[in-house]
């Protein structure tokens, strides 16, 4: 189980390397961070951190959307088809 974070959730790595969170872990600590944002108990430098954080996996999240659409498009060679078709 990875080690838990603060609400700033600074783990020192950044977007993108090897060792990044997959989009789930990354998902739940954007909740995480909002949730402690949303509460009101956190110092405007924890609120800045929080909210920093808060950026860097929101564009890690999109950048793993965008290259799990990316390898969808790949696996229909490029022509999705409407299910609703009669060819599909």
């Amino acid at each position: 189980m990875p080690a838990s974070t603060s609400a700033g959730g600074q783990t020192g790595t950044p977007p993108g390397s090897p060792s990044s969170p997959s989009f789930e872990e990354a998902l739940a600590d954007l909740e995480r961070i909002a949730q402690a944002m949303e509460s009101g108990n956190l110092s405007l430098e924890e609120s800045l951190s929080a909210y920093k954080r808060g950026v860097e996996l929101l564009k890690l999240c999109q950048g793993q959307l965008a290259d799990a659409e990316q390898r969808v498009q790949v696996l229909e060679s490029g022509t999705l088809k409407d299910l609703n078709s009669p060819e599909a």
